[in-house]
């Protein structure tokens, strides 16, 4: 492996860097996300459940118990109960805004690695025809042929970076738009248990009206 990136040239250690980072960020990502899921239905039920017969301190302790965006969502809107519910709404709203970005944290370091480890690659591809075309150059000058040999390490570079490259962005996108699919999930579960509370909430404060 090493003799592998000696003969890629210094753009090798770019690329292995970018991989290093990529890894780190899916590994941090998925394990975020895996402590973020709930069983949503079941919470969304006890929530309202709890809401009904008018506890909300427990409510609000069920909520702080559970990890994850969605309960820090349903314990913003539980917060403003006693309010109008456009009040509760813009509350909710308020706290998706503070939870999405926490869900897409890292994602456009992966995106970004994702499209500049082949253009890295590329690089190493062109500096790589470079040095063969200087050798070629150099025996040309001094009237020497010029054996494969000679062309070996510049090529050598071409293929490797090339290569090490692809190895790196084709994960790293797959990664990439998988984590988009799970966090987008996590949004529309967000906003389905958002709107659910604001009609509990906007039906128990007519009920209490009445």
């Amino acid at each position: 492996m090493w003799d592998l990136m000696v003969k890629g040239g210094p753009l090798m250690f770019l690329i292995l860097v970018c991989s290093i980072i990529a890894s780190a960020v899916v590994i941090e990502r998925l394990w975020h996300l895996w402590r973020a899921k709930i069983n949503t239905k079941e919470f969304m039920e006890d929530i309202a459940e709890t809401l009904k017969r008018n506890k909300i301190m427990l409510a609000i302790d069920k909520c702080n118990v559970m990890p994850g965006p969605i309960a820090e969502i349903l314990k913003a809107g539980i917060l403003k109960h006693d309010r109008p519910r456009s009040e509760i709404k813009e509350s909710v709203e308020d706290a998706g805004l503070h939870e999405v970005p926490r869900l897409e944290k890292n994602l456009g370091v992966l995106a970004t690695i994702a499209h500049v480890a082949p253009l890295l690659g590329l690089l190493g591809t062109v500096t790589g025809m470079v040095r063969a075309f200087q050798v070629i150059e150099q025996k040309a000058v001094v009237m020497t042929p010029v054996n494969p040999g000679d062309l070996a390490g510049g090529i050598w570079e071409a293929l490797i970076t090339t290569v090490a490259g692809l190895a790196v962005a084709i994960p790293t996108y797959v990664a990439y738009n998988f984590l988009v699919t799970k966090v987008d999930g996590f949004v529309l579960e967000m906003e389905k248990s958002a709107t659910d509370l604001v009609n509990i909430l906007g039906t128990k404060r007519t009920d209490d009206e009445i």
